[in-house]
């Protein structure tokens, strides 16, 4: 097979294939007498895994996994995908943790973060300290507009209420579910705003989707590179 052969397939460039042996997530391929790459079946069905990998874990875990492969360190490549694994678990366990918590906020309760609430105005260093973040972190989401806290009038320093500390408690859920800080900032202004659930309750739906989608993606991954080792390990065909 030619570069082209291989890109065909996955509608990429040459030079994607090249790249990609180059980085090591395909193996080697053979040259002729006059330098030119030859491909076989085994670089096809490499690649199919490689491919397979990217939306399931990520490129540079789909990368690792792959050079792993080719150096004869399976036990590597299989810690990666378990860390993979692991990840997606978490980021399932926090979504559970994040609906709790919306479903909670038009009763006014705390959210399911397992903390006790906290009474009274905190400074930002405590809600930092609750949440396991810096307080810059903490400012940065007040930039972002996610948090509105109040000033004490003599000190001029950020008073959080349980209704801010309420707000910190889920942007900082929704940070670890990958949202981004301005879609976030819309969440908690709808809340606050309309009191309703509709806004966060379909932004979780879409989290839901995502997390769907890459289980999905890794059932199929796992298959194409399932296929792939198995070809490897195929004794070499005699001409």
């Amino acid at each position: 097979m030619r570069p082209a052969d291989l890109a065909r397939e996955h509608g990429i460039s040459t030079q994607a294939i090249r790249n990609y042996e180059r980085d090591g997530c395909l193996p080697l391929a053979a040259r002729t007498p006059t330098g030119y790459r030859i491909y076989t079946e085994l670089h096809a069905v490499a690649l199919r895994a490689y491919l397979a990998l990217v939306p399931a874990y990520g490129h540079a875990t789909a990368g690792a996994v792959m050079t792993a492969v080719h150096a004869d360190r399976l036990d590597d490549a299989l810690a990666a995908l378990d860390r993979g694994h692991v990840q997606s678990l978490r980021d399932r366990e926090t979504l559970a943790t994040v609906r709790a918590a919306v479903g909670r906020l038009t009763d006014g309760a705390a959210p399911g973060t397992g903390l006790p609430a906290l009474p009274g105005p905190r400074s930002v260093g405590e809600v930092a300290h609750r949440l396991g973040v810096t307080p810059a972190t903490v400012r940065a989401w007040e930039a972002a507009g996610i948090l509105t806290p109040t000033r004490d009038r003599a000190t001029g320093h950020r008073r959080y209420l349980p209704a801010d500390v309420r707000d910190a408690e889920l942007a900082h859920l929704l940070r670890r579910g990958g949202y981004r800080l301005d879609r976030i900032a819309t969440v908690l202004r709808q809340i606050r705003t309309a009191g309703g659930t509709g806004e966060p309750a379909t932004a979780l739906d879409g989290w839901q989707q995502r997390l769907t989608a890459r289980g999905l993606a890794m059932l199929t991954a796992s298959a194409r590179l399932d296929d792939y080792l198995a070809l490897r390990a195929e004794p070499p065909r005699r001409a």
